[in-house]
Formats: structure tokens, sequence, C-alpha cells
């Protein structure tokens, strides 16, 4: 009797001691009913895309930058000589890099003079403006595929629709558009001013945003249309201009699929941007380490383009807290 009543008083003492303490599936459970665990779970694939998708590749990239890599075989370390090479010896770079900044400057003002009319002239409710607005969109959609870099090729081609029609209007030519190098890149930059959707929808979006109180006592005072426009709508809308101008320059320069379908570069070096001549080095020539180097450098123009952008931003973006 005795072992039994002290037997049973150590039980009741070591429950005693658990009670106040949460058992495990407890913790669990208030572990995964906190707002921060949840956020974590809901953030994981992104996290893990982010990893293994972007970050690990950046810090390879950058190390087979100082390598001379092949590809099909392991890397040797050499140092800047890549760097060197390409601003001392690699002339075919620093054409491809003027390419790409000739793309660049020309493709993205047009692109986005382009969007804010539209916008502006699909702002005006009818009843077909929902169509219009996803018929301007299409392009953005479609313009980066194959197909329609295909496409784009026949039309411009010795044979294609633009000869065609200019022979509709008495204008018979057998000009090869891609076959000049004074007119091939023009074919490529049309392709990008025809993609205006996206930046359309952004204008379109800001221009809902504008105050109609200041058209109607704009309206009172006697002012004309562009009166209007010179000084209600564009100040209002140069933040959305400014965010557009940025994503347009950091797309200008990243153009790929324009080139390597459509001209690959052709005809002598004329149309090569950058990220072609960097794709064909390291698919092409199996030079991966010097490819790597090229991408490091795009970076830092596309950073310095980017970084110039918002140095000159206070002088003429409207902030509305001025």
């Amino acid at each position: 009797m005795m072992r039994q009543a002290e037997s049973r008083g150590l039980g009741e003492s070591i429950i005693g001691s658990t009670e106040g303490r949460p058992t495990i599936g407890r913790r669990c459970r208030n572990l995964l009913e906190r707002e921060s665990t949840a956020g974590v779970v809901c953030a994981l694939p992104f996290i893990i895309g982010f990893v293994v998708f972007l970050l690990i590749p950046m810090v390879l990239s950058l190390y087979y930058s100082f390598t001379d890599y092949s590809i099909v075989a392991p890397p040797v370390w050499v140092g800047l000589r890549n760097y060197v090479t390409m601003f001392t010896a690699d002339a075919l770079f620093w054409q491809s890099l003027g390419v790409t900044v000739m793309f660049a400057c020309i493709s993205v003002p047009l692109r986005l003079a382009f969007a804010l009319a539209v916008a502006m002239l699909l702002n005006r409710p009818t009843p077909l403006t929902g169509f219009f607005r996803v018929a301007f969109y299409m392009p953005s959609i479609l313009g980066g595929s194959v197909a329609v870099a295909v496409l784009w090729r026949r039309m411009f081609a010795q044979d294609g629709v633009i000869n065609a029609v200019l022979g509709m209007f008495g204008i018979e030519t057998h000009f090869s558009w891609l076959g000049s190098p004074a007119t091939a890149i023009w074919t490529l930059i049309a392709l990008s001013v025809w993609q205006f959707g996206s930046a359309m929808l952004v204008f379109l979006a800001a221009l809902k945003q504008i105050p109609t109180q200041l058209y109607e006592a704009s309206s009172v005072d006697g002012a004309s249309p562009w009166r209007q426009f010179s000084s209600i709508t564009l100040p209002m809308l140069t933040p959305t201009i400014f965010f557009n101008l940025v994503m347009q320059v950091i797309s200008g320069f990243l153009a790929f699929t324009q080139c390597y379908i459509i001209t690959q570069g052709k005809p002598l070096n004329s149309t090569l941007f950058t990220m072609v001549y960097m794709y064909n080095t390291a698919f092409t020539y199996y030079q991966a380490g010097y490819a790597s180097a090229m991408a490091w450098v795009m970076l830092l123009v596309i950073g310095a383009m980017t970084g110039l952008l918002f140095a000159t931003k206070r002088f003429w973006v409207y902030e509305g807290n001025e």
C-alpha cells in the first residue's frame, strides 16, 4: 500500500509539473496559427525560386566572368583577362553596345509617345472602348513571341507584304529591308514601337487619376485643349512617364528576340544587340566565361542609365507634394 501511494504521488507530481507546459502538438498548432508563419509559407515558393534561379546563377556568373570557361570543360581562373580583352581588343562588343544604345534611345521615346497618344484616345468612354483596349494591348502579349518575329521577318522580306502594299500605291520596289544596314535596324525599332500596350495601360490608369475639376476650371478660364494638355495632363503624368521610361529603357537594353529571330545581327552586324552577341559567345563559340563578363558589364551599363534617370528625376517629375 505504501508503495502504491508513493507511486501515485510521484505520478501526480510529474503530471502536475507538466500541466503548465504546452504539448508538442499545441506548440505546432500555435506556430502555424501565427500570421508571420503564414506569410513565410506563402512567400516560400518565391524565396526558393529567387535563390535557385536568380541568386545562385548570379553568383556563379560572377565567378565565371573571371575564368576561361567553355561549358564542356572545367573553368580555369584567369583574373581580369576577360574584362581587359573586352575593353581593349573586342571591337564587336563596342559595336553591339552602340547598336543597343541606338535601339533603346530611338524605340523607347517613340513607344512612350504612341502609348500616351493611344491612352488619351481610349480615356474617352465609348461603347467600343473595352474592345480597343484589348486590341491595342494584344501586341505587347504577342510581340515577344517567336511566331510574331518570324511573321515580321516575312513582312519586310523582298517579296513581303510591305513591298506589296507599296506596289498597290504605284511604288514598285523590290527593296530588301532586312538586307540593308541603313534600314534593317528600323524594322526592329518598328516592331518594338508596335508593342506599346503595357505602357499604354499604365498611362490609361494614370489618366483616370487626374481630377476632372482641374479641366473644368481651366475650361472656365478659357484654356485650349493644348494648354490643358501641357499644363495639366503632362505635369500630372510625369511620375507615370518616369516609371514607364525606366522600365522601357531596361527592356530596350535587354532586347533579344527581335534581333535573334529576324536578323541574327545581320547585315554587317548593324543589328547585333549586345544580348545576342553575348548568347552567341556563350553557346555558339563556347566562351561562357567571356559571356559572363559581358553580362556583368551590361548590368553596370543598365544600372548607370537607371541611376542617371533617377538623378534627373527632381528636375522634371512632379511629385504632388511640392
